[in-house]
């Protein structure tokens, strides 16, 4: 199923400019992947060596954290909205 990634400003030179690509998966980690295959070089700085999502990076759905769901396991329906949000920092 398609699903919308929407990818920030710090990531746009990877997906061409685009601030939101179409991908297709029914999880997040699919739809990710998919990212990666369409767009090469989005793996490297959004998982870790352990193919984790790395500390820095959040990721949405509806809204919703997937670490507090079921992670790259969260499950998508056509047409949702996945956002790639990188963590912010300061003091």
């Amino acid at each position: 199923m398609t699903v919308i990634v929407r990818i920030p400003t710090q990531l746009r030179s990877l997906s061409g400019g685009d601030a939101e690509v179409k991908v297709e998966g029914d999880t997040v980690g699919v739809a990710l992947a998919d990212l990666e295959t369409k767009h090469p070089g989005f793996a490297s700085r959004l998982f870790d060596d352990d193919g984790k999502l790395r500390r820095f990076v959040n990721v949405f759905v509806a809204d919703e954290d997937v670490r507090f769901l079921q992670g790259l396991d969260t499950p998508v329906s056509e047409g949702q909205v996945v956002s790639i949000i990188p963590a912010v920092a300061g003091g």
